[in-house]
């Protein structure tokens, strides 16, 4: 991988990690556009572009870290005193509750569990070459796009931050066990889920990027060590650099993301999905691309 083509894939995953129209249809159409890897056969060349998308997603997850930090600070130092107090009062006859901030953390936890136990037990299949499929990617990208448009329609968007519950969080963790299937966008999946749930546009997004930091984490973390082994030699700088790219930009998208949902709906980037899928399932029917890496 070279450096400009390390600038260009951190520049498209930044731009569309957070905004729900998939990431990664945009990061596999780019790593085709740049020839990313193409002297290897097929399946290496899956699972390298597959290790590269998730290092690359390591940049997006600093800037969430980086946007959040003050919720993420007031979380994690209120779910350890509120723990630590309430088994302090474990004898005693009224024991403490746990605040708001600490209760998030769970709900965090809770909306974790389907998407982390579903893909560690289908991480083969999703670093394969079905995971590169344009036939996937396009119909998953028209079929989000029409359950998102239905959420839209049917949702109450009634729920604030402070009024999550558990059915919250297992509606957007379910949701985003979708987000596996290449061409489904993880915010997509996850504000859709939360727009189910009753939630606000701004709060279904807000706890859809919290909600994120695990998954990349997890995710990220996970490939690390296999695109250390699997990737070429020489190519850690330019992964460095692609990574530092989509922090950055990825940071300037959720800024935009949460300032445009409060006013507006998710309206053009279901159109956007449902044109984009179109045409590639268009130009995969007359034969002008494959479906394959």
């Amino acid at each position: 991988m070279t450096i400009l083509q390390a600038i260009f894939l951190g520049l498209v995953q930044g731009l569309t990690e957070f905004i729900p129209v998939s990431s990664t249809a945009h990061l596999v159409f780019a790593a085709r556009l740049v020839n990313l890897y193409g002297g290897a056969d097929k399946t290496l060349q899956a699972e390298q572009t597959t290790a590269t998308i998730a290092v690359i997603q390591l940049g997006t997850l600093l800037a969430v870290l980086i946007y959040f930090s003050r919720d993420i600070v007031n979380i994690l130092r209120a779910f350890i005193s509120d723990h630590l107090a309430m088994l302090r009062a474990r004898n005693e006859p009224v024991r403490p509750r746990l605040s708001k901030d600490a209760w998030l953390g769970w709900l965090v936890i809770i909306g974790s569990l389907p998407v982390g136990t579903i893909g560690l037990v289908l991480k083969k299949q999703i670093e394969g070459p079905f995971t590169k499929n344009l036939w996937v990617i396009a119909t998953m990208m028209i079929v989000v796009a029409i359950l998102l448009m239905i959420a839209e329609l049917v949702g109450k968007r009634d729920h604030a931050m402070d009024q999550l519950g558990v059915g919250d969080a297992l509606a957007v963790g379910f949701a985003q066990v979708l987000a596996l299937m290449p061409g489904s966008s993880r915010s997509g999946s996850t504000i859709m889920g939360g727009l189910f749930a009753g939630q606000t546009r701004e709060t279904a997004a807000r706890f859809s990027f919290l909600l994120s930091i695990p998954a990349i984490a997890a995710s990220g973390l996970l490939e690390l060590k296999e695109a250390m082994e699997k990737l070429p030699a020489g190519s850690y700088g330019s992964l460095a650099v692609a990574t530092v790219v989509s922090g950055v930009v990825g940071y300037a998208s959720i800024w935009f993301l949460l300032r445009y949902l409060r006013t507006h709906s998710t309206g053009v980037f279901i159109v956007y999905r449902v044109i984009v899928g179109a045409v590639i399932l268009a130009a995969l029917a007359a034969g002008y691309i494959s479906a394959n890496i």
